[in-house]
């Protein structure tokens, strides 16, 4: 069973930034950061394919980036100009093979 750890989150004053990292238990090829807002349904943040090639939802354009290190089986999610509307729980998921990682909590406070 394929595990994903996640990690970085916390708690920071709009406009500061932050780092989510996902620790995969081995390779996958399409990684994505979703998030969950209270009270509210989880969405899709980014997307990164084992390519490189990356997708973001519009509300974060410009102020998030998805990268990826191979040999560490690490996706990261750099988060800069952080809005009090980003804080959510953020979760790393595996495409492919269905498998969410734990969240990790991000509080954006205004």
């Amino acid at each position: 069973q394929v595990q994903l750890v996640e990690s970085g989150g916390g708690l920071v004053q709009a406009g500061g930034s932050l780092r989510l990292s996902c620790a995969a238990s081995r390779s996958i090829n399409v990684l994505g950061w979703y998030r969950q807002p209270p009270g509210k349904q989880r969405e899709l943040v980014a997307v990164i394919r084992g390519g490189g090639t990356t997708n973001y939802t519009d509300s974060v354009k410009g102020r998030f980036t998805i990268s990826r290190d191979n040999a560490k089986n690490t996706v990261y999610l750099q988060m800069n100009s952080l809005k009090p509307e980003d804080t959510a729980v953020y979760y790393c998921y595996a495409y492919g093979i269905d498998v969410w990682g734990q969240g990790t909590q991000v509080t954006v406070s205004s």
